[in-house]
């Protein structure tokens, strides 16, 4: 039997503590449906009057933590109320709130500056105090989206980068538990709170894996983590994949009649589909972040959609997944950003996300953290111009050297784009820095025939020849890029002669519609004809 793991780290807490791990960074995100506890999206946002009823309800929260505290534990709660009664805070975010930015993303891009300056600086007891900030600023953040933090099983070794000191005050101690950080400080208030309460505590592990409920191990005195066999240490920088999306299947699994080989993926259209992906049967060729959030307080939360998006890359094992950044604007409105200018101009995808930054940065941390987890690539949608990608994938490195100051695991994806503009279609040979192309044709036919986009007018279906003829002219202009096609023709039998003759050998398509179209395939040639006696 393999010998358990010993992990050396620093002691924060003397002491020895076993239990189940719980894994901090790992929050189970439940659905707007699945929270009763949650305000409804409509209540959930607002203006400087919905901040300010927040901060109060976290100041109330805190006070009720420090009812009977000790002394040091008083002081460091006084100490966030202070913050959070910080004049200077509250003008910072009501500034960004009055250059049109939403009161969510205005109090998030506050927060998370004072934590940069905090975590750049050069002296110990300044760094330590970062997770204070982080602490007060989920709280609020909490507050606005009427989701308080939950408690962890008593018993429990806590794991995590870090811990924030209310989470600790809140926690029943009773009943035994540690904590190993993979980063942490001895001077931060998590560590003095553990010695005055003789919680076995250690710091700096590094990043390691685990699984909840896990048995282990976390021995203070010595200054080391024990873990059951078959954990391991994760490295710290971890290259870039190739892009997702290869058109070479496992095993030669699915092939044309005449034995060309057909990568045959599905889309993921809502979290719930998430448990029903068979890893041994497909990848995820287009999963559409937008249905796993509900509202501007989903999409200023970098830890939920982390969660959602390692949640999927876990579940696909070693298939590819590509994640779809939010589509959003136009006639896909997000409850709470109705009244951004950006939306009432007319904006969508992309244009959207680039005018406001602030979104498209929280979901470009979490899907830079999710990429470590396994096979992820990123699609940009609508897009209609080179230079739009290329400002997307500087935002991603600027978010990428954030995470990487602060010593959080990431890695960079490769990141492509929906072809659903006719625009875009005809120019593909220009978009050089993209990694891969996948064809949208919901959006492709609407813009060709000049129909509605759910139009079931049968002037649409007449421009199929059309899409056809532009998706194999777009096709030639990939220059062996890996290319796709992931929209609703995809998973229609009838279109399948034209989409292979196109030289399209990837699809991705609703699971209801996987065997109609690997059925389809098999009877099919590479050029799209009927294999003899079919």
């Amino acid at each position: 039997m393999a010998e358990p793991l010993r992990l050396k780290a620093k002691s924060a807490s003397p002491g020895i503590a076993s239990g189940p791990a719980f894994l901090a960074e790992e929050p189970k995100a439940p659905s707007a449906a699945e929270r009763p506890d949650a305000a409804p999206a409509s209540q959930a946002v607002g203006g400087y009057g919905a901040l300010e009823k927040a901060i109060d309800i976290s100041i109330g929260e805190l006070e009720h933590l420090a009812d009977g505290a000790d002394a040091e534990s008083r002081d460091i709660i006084d100490f966030q109320i202070e913050v959070l009664r910080d004049p200077s805070i509250a003008e910072a975010t009501g500034a960004r709130m009055e250059a049109d930015e939403n009161v969510v993303f205005a109090w998030v891009a506050t927060l998370d500056a004072y934590i940069g300056e905090l975590e750049a600086a050069d002296e110990e007891p300044m760094r330590a105090r970062a997770v204070d900030i982080l602490d007060i600023k989920n709280r609020v953040l909490g507050a606005l989206a009427g989701t308080p933090i939950a408690d962890f099983p008593p018993g429990s070794v806590f794991i995590g980068k870090d811990m924030e000191p209310s989470r600790f005050l809140a926690h029943d101690w009773s009943k035994g538990g540690g904590i190993a950080l993979f980063a942490g400080s001895t001077a931060g208030h998590v560590a003095l709170l553990a010695r005055a309460k003789s919680v076995p505590m250690v710091i700096g592990t590094g990043r390691f894996s685990a699984v909840d409920g896990d048995p282990v191990s976390v021995d203070g005195n010595a200054g080391a983590v024990i873990l059951q066999a078959g954990s391991m240490l994760i490295p710290p920088l971890v290259p870039a994949q190739e892009p997702a999306g290869d058109t070479q299947t496992t095993g030669g699994e699915l092939r044309t009649a005449d034995g060309v080989p057909i990568l045959l993926s599905i889309n993921i259209n809502d979290p719930a589909e998430i448990d029903a992906l068979d890893p041994a049967t497909a990848g995820v060729g287009l999963m559409r972040s937008e249905f796993s959030i509900t509202s501007v307080a989903d999409a200023a939360n970098e830890e939920r959609q982390l969660a959602i998006y390692r949640r999927v890359l876990e579940q696909a094992g070693d298939r590819a997944v590509t994640i779809r950044m939010l589509d959003i604007g136009g006639d896909k409105p997000l409850a709470g950003l109705e009244d951004l200018p950006a939306l009432a101009s007319g904006l969508r995808g992309i244009r959207l996300l680039l005018a406001r930054p602030e979104i498209a940065r929280v979901q470009a941390r979490a899907l830079l953290r999710a990429a470590v987890f396994g096979r992820l690539s990123v699609m940009l949608p609508m897009v209609t111009f080179p230079d739009e990608i290329d400002r997307m994938r500087e935002l991603f490195r600027e978010e990428a050297e954030k995470l990487g100051r602060r010593a959080l695991l990431h890695r960079m994806p490769p990141i492509g784009i929906m072809v659903e503009v006719p625009a875009a279609a005809l120019m593909l040979d220009t978009f050089a820095s993209a990694a891969f192309f996948s064809f949208g044709t919901n959006d492709l036919t609407q813009y060709l025939a000049a129909s509605a986009r759910d139009s079931s007018d049968a002037d649409a279906g007449k421009a199929t020849p059309a899409v056809l003829r532009l998706i194999a002219q777009a096709v030639k202009l990939t220059a062996g890029k890996p290319v796709s096609i992931c929209g609703d023709m995809a998973g229609n039998p009838s279109y399948l002669p034209g989409l292979l003759a196109a030289g399209l050998r990837h699809f991705s398509v609703a699971p209801a519609r996987r065997p109609a179209i690997r059925s389809a395939i098999i009877g099919l040639n590479a050029d799209g004809t009927r294999a003899a006696g079919e």
